[in-house]
């Protein structure tokens, strides 16, 4: 029983770590690469509630969900995948859509961590193209610093807030 529920916890946790590592290549590769036909519009003011970017998170929901079914009904190992991979998503979407874009109520970050992946990711906006960007993570980012040189030396104004 006790080793049941260690696995679960440790599935659990690495399907949560594997989704920041699997966000940033699909981030850096898909979106900006063939999927910029979706995740342009998410460089781009936004003209309503919703993007075109927004069917990602329809696509990525689609691995939780199955996880989640097979576990329930003859895979057990397979839930807590599902469910790390449907946690990463919660943490992302109150990261990404609430506390950097705004897209609904949030508290302001106040803690130092947040306040650096709120600034890495706002780096990665200012350049308004497939090619270029800079931080493709959404939970861990590159130093800051590092971040705003690499844009001065592509010629792009990094803002700082």
């Amino acid at each position: 029983m006790i080793l049941q529920v260690l696995s679960f916890i440790a599935l659990y946790l690495g399907a949560v770590v594997f989704m920041e590592g699997f966000a940033w290549v699909t981030h850096r590769y898909v979106m900006h690469g063939w999927g910029w036909i979706w995740h342009r519009s998410h460089h781009e003011p936004r003209t309503g509630h919703f993007e075109l970017n927004d069917l990602f998170a329809v696509v990525f929901a689609a691995p939780a969900i199955v996880g989640i079914y097979l576990g329930v009904h003859g895979t057990p190992w397979m839930l807590p995948v599902g469910l790390g991979i449907t946690t990463y998503g919660a943490i992302y979407f109150l990261f990404h859509d609430g506390l950097v874009h705004r897209r609904f109520p949030m508290p302001k970050a106040r803690s130092a961590y947040w306040k650096r992946l709120i600034q890495a990711h706002r780096f990665h906006h200012a350049v308004h193209t497939k090619d270029g960007a800079v931080s493709f993570g959404f939970l861990l980012a590159p130093d800051v610093r590092k971040l705003k040189a690499r844009l001065t030396a592509q010629g792009v104004a990094a803002d700082e807030t």
